[in-house]
């Protein structure tokens, strides 16, 4: 990628040097074992409301645990377990706290949707219209995407471990091969741009827009960010710790609580990736916009797939399975799939590639003055390659016009846009804004249905009122 940066000093062990793995005790092998048993019972743990988190972590600390969750959401009432049917939604119009969600949460930047917390575009601009957002969105305005809560883990006691019969020697889960985050700065650092996004990222519009009903989180557009990412190619990792060419699967696995839902336990959340996919640009990152990870966003370490549904990105990673042969998990065969009438009934393939989006960086039923030029702003974006150009149409999709670029596109990250606006009479508009990536993906009038509201791209209809 354009801006990626190398530390040059440092060498990529072959399959025959000693590696940072080779030289650490394995002494941590005993205090956590959820990556051996990622379907077991929801993990013992300090949950109890009234205790601070500090209190827990020094708890946890002194009995060798590694991760302690933030008091989790009730789980999910029992019926069908749907992807991202998630517990105690939240109404859009709340400003509470979101339970497992460590961060601040005003309401000037978030709408909190259950367990989540989506970000306002509204907010990318001042009162001025000044941009205050730039190309990446800040750690404190970043969307939160859990499927249960926040873990707090340790960083001095944290370790990667890797195991699986793609690995030289077929490490097994109770004696993996393990990397610290010492041992991943020792590694040669990337650092790359890239947009994190949810599956379901636009899911209200299709009962809102499109009369189809679906279950899950309402996203409307703020699942969405862009952030600079600096860490290890997992490559490298999977390198150092000895793969060999017979691996076809990386299976990582996340520290966070166990997922339950309709009665049953999903364990942690776990999802696939074939090794093309692994060895090609994905990021196992310990910092976001030049600082540490904090935990809502994956400290110590996750991942990060360009490109591809946020389910991939698996956060608070501590384990990674390499297999010579494919590898399932809920998250690739019950969820994150395509169901429906237009699919196959055992579901579509396993959801990879994000689709064609723009948003306008303006409330919805904003008021704007008559006879007055305005500049509207927005971001166009596609997880398959630059956007080529973006259209923006103010009378309903009657007619539309040519957005200016205001950067140059880049795979890795959204595309920001302007456009001149001078409405001559008071009333109600609807406003619309469609892109084009270089692939020659474009935004349709309406998304094709699936059961789980996944992957809405379509145009959205933005509504205003000028007065």
């Amino acid at each position: 990628m354009d801006d990626e940066v190398r530390t040059p000093n440092e060498a990529v062990p072959t399959s025959a040097d000693p590696t940072p793995a080779d030289r650490r005790q394995t002494d941590r092998r005993q205090t956590d074992r959820r990556q051996a048993e990622p379907t077991r019972a929801a993990r013992d743990g300090a949950r109890a409301d009234g205790v601070d988190r500090r209190t827990l972590l020094r708890a946890a600390s002194a009995a060798g645990a590694l991760a302690v969750p933030v008091p989790a959401a009730p789980p999910v009432a029992a019926g069908r377990a749907a992807a991202e049917e998630l517990p105690g939604e939240v109404p859009a119009s709340s400003s509470g706290p979101v339970p497992g969600i460590v961060k601040p949460l005003p309401a000037e930047w978030f709408v909190p949707r259950g367990t989540n917390a989506e970000t306002r575009w509204d907010t990318f601009r001042g009162a001025d219209g000044a941009a205050v957002v730039s190309r990446h969105v800040p750690v404190e305005r970043f969307f939160v995407r859990n499927h249960t809560s926040t873990p707090l883990i340790d960083p001095d006691t944290w370790s990667l471990r890797l195991f699986g019969s793609g690995l030289r020697g077929a490490p097994t889960a109770g004696s993996p091969v393990e990397f610290g985050l010492d041992d991943l700065r020792e590694l040669p650092s990337t650092r790359i741009s890239a947009l994190i996004e949810c599956a379901g990222n636009g899911r209200s519009y299709y009962s809102g827009q499109q009369d189809q009903p679906v279950p899950g989180t309402p996203w409307t557009l703020g699942g969405v960010g862009s952030a600079s990412w600096r860490g290890v190619r997992l490559a490298e990792v999977l390198r150092a710790a000895g793969l060999t060419g017979a691996a076809v699967d990386v299976l990582p696995t996340g520290l966070d609580p166990d997922f339950v839902a309709g009665g049953t336990n999903y364990g942690p959340v776990r999802r696939p990736l074939p090794i093309a996919k692994a060895l090609d640009d994905v990021l196992l990152a310990y910092e976001m916009n030049g600082e540490p990870l904090t935990p809502d966003h994956g400290a110590p370490a996750r991942l990060v797939v360009p490109g591809w549904v946020g389910i991939a990105s698996i956060k608070w990673v501590g384990s990674v399975e390499v297999a010579d042969h494919p590898l399932y998990s809920p998250w690739n065969t019950d969820f994150y799939r395509m169901f429906g009438p237009d699919y196959p009934p055992g579901g579509g393939d396993p959801l990879t590639v994000q689709v064609v989006k723009s948003a306008f960086e303006l409330a919805v039923g904003a008021r704007l003055a008559a006879d007055r030029e305005h500049r509207l702003h927005g971001r166009s974006w596609s997880g398959a390659a630059a956007v080529r150009r973006v259209e923006v149409s103010t009378d309903g999709g009657r007619t539309w016009r040519h957005a200016e670029l205001r950067d140059e596109p880049r795979a890795d990250g959204w595309t920001r846009w302007s456009l001149d606006w001078r409405p001559g009479r008071p009333g109600p508009y609807e406003l619309r804004a469609r892109a084009t990536d270089r692939r020659g993906n474009t935004q349709p009038e309406r998304a094709p249905f699936n059961r789980e509201g996944y992957l809405f791209g379509a145009v959205v209809a933005h509504p205003v009122t000028v007065v």
